[in-house]
């Protein structure tokens, strides 16, 4: 193949021309996909395609940080009900409470939060009135 266009020749028929003879020395026959459809052809244009089958490929997820908190609180308030002692639900209000703090007021981008922290003594009743027997 030569590294330049020669002086006279059209740039359509020179890149013609490469491609006909790298053909013809079989470059083109081991591709990978070879002889099958291109994917995802039909569907609509998007410009972030090959971010978001990066992310699929190396399994990564990206949510939001004020849906990836609600998902957090979610948690946690399930693993205060399965708490056994009210020093264990107070520290996990605390924690999830941080978080909530740090989410409010670091989060620039995507939706906004409205996620409040937790009041500990509403928790803690709560809590207190799920173990009576």
């Amino acid at each position: 193949m030569s590294t330049r266009k020669p002086p006279g020749v059209s740039w359509e028929s020179w890149v013609e021309r490469q491609i006909r003879e790298g053909r013809e020395r079989g470059e083109f026959d081991d591709l990978p996909g070879h002889g099958r459809p291109l994917p995802d052809l039909d569907r609509p244009r998007d410009e972030l395609w090959w971010v978001r089958k990066k992310l699929r490929r190396e399994k990564v997820s990206y949510s939001p940080p004020a849906l990836s908190l609600r998902k957090e609180v979610d948690d946690a308030l399930e693993r205060i009900a399965a708490a056994t002692s009210e020093a264990q639900v107070r520290d996990l209000v605390a924690a999830i409470n941080e978080r909530i703090r740090y989410v409010n007021s670091h989060t620039v981008s995507g939706p906004p939060t409205t996620i409040a922290v937790l009041d500990v003594d509403d928790v803690v009743q709560k809590w207190r009135s799920q173990q009576a027997p």
